[in-house]
């Protein structure tokens, strides 16, 4: 897999893929968001290594709790003990960092880099491209030793995303994201992320494999010598407590 991590040079062919109306595009992506959906309730523990220039490697361990059905979310940080009893909570479109070194609760935003880290919500977060997106197919291209679609996605009107531009490449054999590029409104690049490792488990609720990432990693293309490693260690679909996605359970984790 690392051949996706040293990215080849692209190739373009010709076939029945560049004649694909719009409506399989979008297609092509609710299927991304199904593959992901849980539908009922997720947890997994999560390791998070950031390497910055001149700054010794730090890793974060975290635990994500999401309820897909009511689109909430909780990333409580465990490790290391500066972090520990940190955490962010959606509420309604609302994310809130609680820290527990001050006892306050601050509103950020969709750019909230998660934990000082390259990461942002939505890498953790359910998969939402079918509904915040408009796809249009750019190409078939090699991606290593992968044949790739191609698509550049722009958000809809009136949704708020970190970021409005986006390019995806699945493995046509698959469906799988390798890989993953995001650009500001000016069309300047700001991540690249890539994805080695898929994993499924079987959900009871929604009676199908719910697919996850094994890895991320996630290289900063604006600070150049900045990149994260998101690495998803166990997953679990087993029903959550319905106090948990609250402000109250947050600050409770850190008392």
């Amino acid at each position: 897999m690392r051949s996706i991590i040293i990215a080849s040079g692209l190739f373009f062919a010709a076939s029945a893929y560049a004649q694909l109306p719009k409506e399989e595009l979008v297609k092509l992506l609710a299927e991304q968001d199904v593959r992901q959906s849980a539908t009922g309730d997720y947890k997994s523990l999560v390791y998070l290594e950031q390497s910055e220039k001149d700054k010794a490697d730090v890793v974060r361990e975290l635990i994500i709790y999401r309820r897909d059905a009511d689109d909430k979310l909780v990333l409580l940080f465990t490790k290391p003990k500066s972090e520990e009893g940190k955490g962010y909570l959606r509420l309604d479109k609302n994310l809130w960092l609680y820290d527990p070194n001050v006892g306050k609760w601050e509103r950020t935003t969709e750019r909230e880099r998660i934990g000082g880290t390259n990461s942002r919500r939505q890498d953790f977060d359910e998969s939402r491209l079918a509904i915040e997106f408009d796809p249009e197919l750019v190409g078939e291209e090699k991606l290593g030793k992968f044949d790739t679609l191609h698509l550049k996605l722009t958000v809809k009107e009136g949704i708020d995303v970190a970021y409005p531009i986006i390019e995806l490449w699945l493995d046509k054999a698959t469906h799988n994201l390798l890989k993953r590029q995001e650009f500001a409104l000016s069309g300047r690049l700001a991540r690249t992320s890539y994805y080695p490792k898929w994993q499924k488990i079987f959900s009871e609720s929604k009676k199908a494999d719910v697919w996850f990432p094994g890895e991320i990693r996630i290289f900063d293309e604006i600070e150049k010598s900045n990149k994260t490693m998101i690495i998803f260690k166990s997953v679990d679909l087993s029903p959550l407590d319905a106090n948990l996605f609250t402000k109250a359970w947050l600050e409770s984790k850190s008392r």
